[in-house]
């Protein structure tokens, strides 16, 4: 066993290459100087070709959630949208291991593969404030968040992470790993953070977290975005990997936030003045009037169908269409939650 933690966090970290070489044997090479590391394929560098379908989102969703039940990780249900704690929103499938390692309780709110989806508005920009590519306000936070034990399950979960990316045809010669080693802390949370890449792209990270006053309390969170994901694996543009026919309909600005949109209002999260309502408001503001003059509806049915994938909506696309065009042009309206009499459909949510 390599051992649980301890209140020495940079003792901890200090096992984190034996514990990851042990894990990942032979086929890797690391190399570990002043706090950082590194872990690279020894046939790096061979050219990379994508493949010549792309997956659906469907399919892709689906391999992910295979290779991780193979891999000990079944897929959990998603957290609601609204979080209401120390964010107005989910912003991370790591809010989902709150109970463990902040309060220091033996449990959490979900455990296993968690495709989540999020809204921040923390992306990068360019000097002109648009979002750089790569980047969204909202996406699909794919994650496996789970306690462990000792670092020997940490090294595994990153070994069976990289089994799973070879599942989905990444290679591990166009893989690596780096980092520091050096132990973070953020109020009741300690942690290294670790982040993996294809080729020049950042795809996420593994992160190994554990309570300051209880470190028997500890977890991992790895995790990368869907979208990032399906860029790095099929080479296609960005905008047009996001927003297939619609890419060029409207400004990107204005595209991310009706995506955005779609998926609060889906929620049944309503404009309003402040609290989660107040990011609604401030998202459909950004939305530019004359690009949406014919209304938004093809795009809001599309964008409907994508959010679909990780849960039930509770409002239905129609009303989540109307609902924006009426806060565009300033008139309220109430959201009716799919099985109202009004929507047509009978069946409740699940």
């Amino acid at each position: 066993m390599t051992g649980t933690a301890s209140g020495d966090g940079e003792s901890l970290s200090e096992r984190i290459p034996a514990a990851l070489s042990a894990a990942l044997g032979g086929h890797w090479e690391f190399t570990v100087a002043d706090s950082r590391i590194e872990i690279r394929h020894p046939q790096r560098g061979t050219p990379y070709r994508p493949p010549r379908r792309p997956p659906s989102w469907r399919e892709l969703l689906d391999e992910l959630e295979s290779g991780f039940a193979r891999d000990g990780a079944p897929r959990a249900a998603c957290l609601p949208l609204r979080w209401g704690r120390e964010t107005e929103l989910t912003i991370s499938a790591v809010q989902a291991l709150d109970p463990l390692l902040k309060e220091g309780k033996p449990h959490t709110y979900r455990t296993g593969f968690l495709p989540q989806p999020v809204v921040r508005f923390t992306g990068q920009r360019d000097t002109a404030g648009a979002l750089c590519e790569g980047f969204l306000t909202s996406f699909v936070n794919i994650s496996r968040v789970q306690p462990v034990q000792n670092l020997d399950a940490y090294g595994s979960i990153l070994d069976g992470w990289l089994s799973v990316l070879s599942q989905l045809g990444f290679h591990g010669r166009h893989l690596s790993i780096y980092g520091s080693l050096t132990t973070w802390r953020r109020r009741q949370v300690e942690g290294v953070t670790l982040r993996f890449r294809h080729l020049d792209l950042t795809l996420g990270d593994i992160v190994l977290l554990w309570n300051v006053e209880s470190p028997e309390h500890m977890a991992v969170d790895l995790g990368t975005g869907l979208e990032r994901l399906v860029w790095a694996r099929t080479q296609l543009g960005w905008h047009d990997l996001i927003y297939g026919r619609f890419a060029q309909a409207a400004p990107a600005e204005t595209l991310d936030a009706i995506r955005t949109a779609t998926l609060l209002l889906s929620h049944g999260i309503t404009p309003a003045a402040r609290g989660a309502g107040g990011i609604t408001r401030r998202v459909i503001g950004s939305i530019d009037p004359a690009a949406a003059r014919l209304g938004v509806s093809a795009v809001v049915r599309e964008l409907y169908d994508y959010w679909s994938l990780f849960g039930t909506p509770t409002v239905p696309w129609a009303s989540v269409t109307a609902a924006m065009e009426a806060e565009l042009h300033g008139h309220s309206r109430r959201l009716p939650r799919v099985g109202d009499a009004s929507t047509g459909r009978s069946q409740p949510c699940t």
